[in-house]
């Protein structure tokens, strides 16, 4: 679950940290000027969202198993451990 949270997380910041980096770079000579004022926070974010929400509808269409399959949860098995799975 903590694994789906933090993508959605980096999916929803990416544009906003990817553009901040560009900007960063193309202004290193000259660190006084705004850069948040200036900035298309509003189209960043929106971008992030959509972006969030296709990372849901991927991993929830293309992740997990069946719903009539068994579950069969992680083992240890001759000192190497496998992971759950759906059958």
């Amino acid at each position: 679950m903590i694994r789906v949270v933090l993508i959605n997380l980096l999916f929803l910041l990416l544009p906003t940290l990817l553009y901040f980096s560009y900007v960063y770079i193309r202004r290193r000579d000259r660190p006084g000027e705004q850069v948040l004022s200036n900035a298309p926070i509003f189209w960043l974010l929106s971008l992030g969202v959509a972006m969030m929400i296709a990372s849901l509808v991927i991993f929830g269409k293309w992740e997990g198993g069946a719903p009539s399959g068994k579950y069969v949860p992680p083992r240890l098995k001759d000192g190497v451990i496998i992971p759950g799975h759906v059958e």
